[in-house]
C-alpha cells in the first residue's frame, strides 16, 4: 500500500518545481516562525481529551463522548479541503478505514470549515468516516492547536485564489495545526502528534497500530 509520506514527498517535489521562489520563501518563513513561537503545542499523551459536540457534513450533531462509548477514537484535525496535504492525509485514512474498524476504533476528522465545505471535502475524497465542522476553531482551541496566519502568508493565500474566509465563514484567518490523537474510551489521550509544519502528517498506519495494541 502507498504510504502517505511517499505521496507527500512526491507532492512537495512538484510544488518546488512549479511554485515561485518568493512564494516558497514566505511559506517556509511562516512555518519556521510558527515553530519558534512555541504557540499551539497541542495536548499531550496522558491528558484528558476535552469532550465536544460538532455538526457533521450533513448537519447532524456528533459528540466525542458518544463515540468513545463504542471504543477508542482516532481524532485528526486538518486545515481544510483547500489544502492538498490535508486531502492526501484524508484519503490515506480512508485507505486504512477497514483496519481502523477491525481494531474496534472510530475515526473523526475535524476542520474549521463550514458544513457545506466539509461535505464537498467528504464527497471529493470519497470519505466514509465522520467529518466534522469546528466553526471558529472552538474545539481546536480546547486542544491548543490554533494559530493566526501571518499577514504575508495571508497575501500569498489570497494571490493563490484560496478563499479561506469563504470556507470557514469568518475573516479571522486562524487555522489549527495538523494534529492526530488516539483517545481511549475513558477519554485519556493515548497518542498525540502535533506539527508546526503543515506538510508533516501522521502516517495513518502508525495510529492503527496504537488502537490495535489498546487493551480495554
Amino acid at each position: 500500500m502507498t504510504s502517505l509520506q511517499s505521496e507527500i514527498e512526491a507532492y512537495k517535489e512538484v510544488f518546488k518545481l512549479k511554485a515561485p521562489e518568493e512564494k516558497q520563501r514566505i511559506m517556509q518563513q511562516a512555518t519556521d516562525e510558527l515553530e519558534k513561537s512555541g504557540i499551539a503545542q497541542g495536548l499531550t499523551a496522558g491528558e484528558v481529551a476535552p469532550d465536544f459536540t460538532l455538526p457533521d457534513s450533513t448537519g447532524k450533531e456528533v459528540s466525542l463522548s458518544d463515540q468513545l462509548k463504542k471504543g477508542p477514537v482516532i481524532l485528526t484535525f486538518y486545515r481544510g479541503g483547500w489544502c492538498p496535504y490535508c486531502n492526501l492525509e484524508l484519503k490515506a485514512y480512508q485507505r486504512e478505514l477497514t483496519s481502523i474498524k477491525n481494531a474496534g476504533a472510530a475515526l473523526i476528522a475535524v476542520s474549521p470549515e463550514l458544513p457545506d465545505a466539509s461535505l464537498s471535502t467528504k464527497e471529493k475524497n470519497e470519505l466514509e468516516f465522520i467529518v466534522l465542522s469546528d466553526e471558529k476553531n472552538k474545539v481546536a482551541n480546547q486542544y491548543n492547536l490554533v494559530f493566526k496566519l501571518s499577514d504575508e502568508l495571508i497575501e500569498v493565500y489570497k494571490d493563490s485564489g484560496l478563499d479561506i474566509p469563504g470556507h470557514n465563514g469568518n475573516n479571522d484567518w486562524e487555522l489549527p495545526k495538523p494534529a492526530t490523537f488516539v483517545i481511549d474510551p475513558s477519554g485519556k489521550i493515548l497518542f498525540a502528534e502535533v506539527d508546526s509544519d503543515y506538510r508533516n502528517r501522521t502516517e495513518p498506519s502508525k495510529v492503527v497500530e496504537v488502537v490495535k495494541n489498546f487493551k480495554a
